[in-house]
């Protein structure tokens, strides 16, 4: 036998009934002579809840206390946990991030795991306890606790299996598994039985929302061996791995992401470097940047238009209004009002006239297409966010997949 990492998310131990399920989860796979880590997130909307308490005592809390606040989500599903394995009769061991070895970089609220001390996770498995960890959270060099970003118990559990050479990571969800798309918007969308990290790795970063960005990377990195699959049926999930039958479909999914914003610097001066400084100093701020836009120089000047993840809008307005002036522009624009949609699938590289395909589908449903963004294995196109749902069905429709 050998070790298994499981990662169970908000939904798998929302309530009391769910913690005991996953419980019975656990302590089945222990029962088979595995070694067993467990990764849990905070309980159902418990994050949001915390968020709001802050915000009725502070409305721009600080970064540092905002980690202090948040990571007490897990500690919570961790201890809970913890005592329902109790009650099923089976050795079993919480800690928290920093306990189980997260040392993490010192961005709050979005820090990056440095490295993991794993001796005592090590120590407690030699024990022969399950041993249960808060994910989405760490501790810095100055011993301050930090987290790891939305999504983030995804990473903690990717990293555990990694660093311990688990022989799989099982990412527990509310759903059985990864889909050609959203099943809420396409109800004939199907389950997927394999998919690559690449592929993977589009679609997490695209806003298919089962698998948090990072982990994705940090699978590919060190070869970890992926599932994703329900908490609540017991049906085979997704495996995510290196190299996936490409011939089979064209593309394996459709993904939107309504959490995007486009902004417009207008008539800034033509000339060399102006690039350069517009998107160095939104890297400075970490702010990531996705589609870009430039137009043809005209007058000597031009226009740049891109998109960033709404959560930095203050950050990225404030950054284009400090260079307006320098940059000789005319105004900023910006739109919160659009969502990205996207295709993602290995064999498009190798399979001519997918665009061309794509934006019939848009056409045909009468869907306008603002800007367009390509690589080997996708194709994203920002359109008006009402019009969202209607374009991911046409597209779905269209490659049937």
């Amino acid at each position: 036998m050998g070790l298994i990492v499981q990662k169970f998310g908000g939904t798998s131990v929302a309530n009391a009934e769910r913690i005991m399920n996953v419980a019975g989860i656990v302590t089945d796979t222990y029962k088979k002579g595995n070694s067993v880590v467990v990764v849990v997130s905070a309980q159902g909307d418990t994050t949001d809840d915390l968020i709001e308490k802050a915000r009725e005592i502070n409305p721009k809390p600080s970064k540092r206390e905002m980690d202090v606040l948040l990571s007490t989500g897990e500690q919570i599903s961790i201890a809970l946990l913890a005592m329902a394995i109790e009650k099923l009769g089976y050795p079993v061991k919480s800690l928290t991030g920093w306990q189980a070895g997260f040392v993490t970089d010192s961005t709050h609220g979005n820090s990056r795991i440095r490295r993991i001390d794993k001796e005592r996770l090590t120590n407690e498995l030699d024990k022969g306890n399950i041993v249960i960890v808060a994910g989405f959270q760490g501790i810095n060099r100055y011993d301050d606790i930090t987290t790891l970003g939305r999504g983030g118990s995804d990473t903690s559990a990717v990293a555990i299996a990694a660093v311990c050479h688990a022989d799989l990571c099982q990412i527990y969800t509310d759903v059985d598994g990864i889909y050609t798309a959203d099943p809420r918007l396409v109800p004939n969308a199907q389950k997927l039985d394999e998919v690559t990290f690449d592929e993977m790795l589009e679609l997490s970063s695209l806003g298919a929302q089962v698998l948090h960005t990072r982990s994705v990377e940090m699978a590919k990195k060190y070869n970890v061996n992926l599932e994703v699959l329900s908490s609540l049926t017991k049906r085979p999930g997704t495996v995510v791995k290196e190299v996936a039958d490409v011939e089979k479909m064209l593309i394996k999914g459709v993904a939107k992401d309504d959490k995007v914003m486009r902004l417009s610097i207008i008539g800034v001066q033509d000339i060399p470097g102006i690039a350069f400084r517009l998107f160095s100093a939104l890297a400075a701020r970490k702010i990531n940047v996705d589609i870009i836009l430039q137009s043809v120089g005209r007058d000597n000047t031009k226009d740049i238009a891109f998109t960033v993840g709404l959560d930095h809008r203050d950050e990225a307005i404030q950054a284009l209004e400090e260079l307006k002036v320098s940059m000789g522009a005319h105004e900023i624009v910006y739109d919160d009002n659009v969502t990205k949609v996207s295709i993602v699938g290995a064999g498009m590289a190798t399979n001519p006239g997918v665009a061309a395909k794509m934006f019939e589908a848009l056409s045909d449903a009468g869907i306008n297409i603002q800007m367009i963004a390509t690589s080997e294995i996708k194709i994203s196109v920002l359109i008006r966010k009402e019009e969202g749902p209607r374009a991911v069905q046409a597209i779905h429709d269209a490659f049937q997949v």
